[in-house]
């Protein structure tokens, strides 16, 4: 599986700017044969959570219509990052999996709310897990936050996901934290780790990439760039199996304990 990440800066509360880049992203990705395209988290307005009113897309209709014609049109999955909407009087950050046939295989609102950007005072929570399949491989989703939540994660692994996408504004000033967490779900729950982050600035952060890619074993198939682009790497899926037989985590599990 060819998986490119969409390492973008974005453009704070433009998001028709966001949205033609967007496209562009996925035209550059999809000519070179990707299988999977993934963007960074709230790529339609960034954190212009106080601007929602007037910027969130309402049911992520404009955001779903888009990426089910870039998926349609160019046959590739796609992972839609995040972007800021509106259902009914309430805001979310929310996910979309889109696959190759224009299905909406993923609908996920962020589940653990980032005090420290204020996502508590805007955001309602979501409530439910994101597992689905593209092109057959089990695969699970979360946002930013999420991934400081190991218990999280294993809880999509244990009902047999093999690759966890993570989309992310993970702000420079912490992103070692953001690295060695990475590292650690995936070696902790023998999966590949498909982690995309924003770059660039907005008034509050400054945001430096390192989107990572990384194996079952904890292997960083990608991680250090610093630049907006497409970076891409292949995926052995049968690894996992490989791994989870060899060292039997899930089956040394004390279920009698916790």
């Amino acid at each position: 599986m060819k998986i490119a990440c969409i390492q973008m800066d974005i453009a704070f509360g433009e998001p028709e700017k966001n949205r033609d880049k967007v496209i562009k992203f996925t035209e550059e990705a999809a000519h070179s044969k990707a299988d999977v395209i993934v963007f960074p988290e709230m790529w339609n307005i960034g954190y212009a959570l106080d601007q929602m009113d007037q910027l969130a897309d309402r049911n992520g209709e404009k955001t779903k219509q888009l990426l089910i014609k870039l998926a349609k049109n160019y046959q590739v999955n796609i992972i839609g990052g995040s972007v800021a909407t509106k259902k009914g009087n309430q805001f979310y950050n929310t996910m979309y999996g889109v696959n190759r046939k224009g299905e909406i295989v993923s609908d996920y609102d962020k589940v653990h709310l980032f005090q420290l950007m204020d996502e508590h005072l805007y955001l309602e929570k979501g409530q439910s897990l994101n597992i689905f399949e593209m092109d057959n491989i089990c695969c699970g989703g979360v946002i930013c936050y999420d991934i400081r939540f190991p218990e999280w994660i294993r809880t999509h692994c244990i009902k047999g996901t093999k690759i966890i996408f993570v989309v992310a504004q993970w702000p420079k000033k912490r992103i070692d934290h953001w690295q060695l967490l990475l590292r650690a779900r995936a070696i902790e729950n023998q999966c590949f780790v498909v982690a995309v982050n924003r770059v660039g600035i907005d008034p509050n952060n400054e945001f430096n990439g390192h989107s990572m890619v990384i194996s079952p074993w904890g292997k960083l198939l990608m991680g250090n760039e610093t630049k907006e682009g497409v970076f891409y790497t292949n995926l052995e899926i049968e690894e996992v199996d490989l791994i989870r037989q060899s060292i039997p985590v899930f089956q040394d599990r004390r279920k009698d304990l916790y």
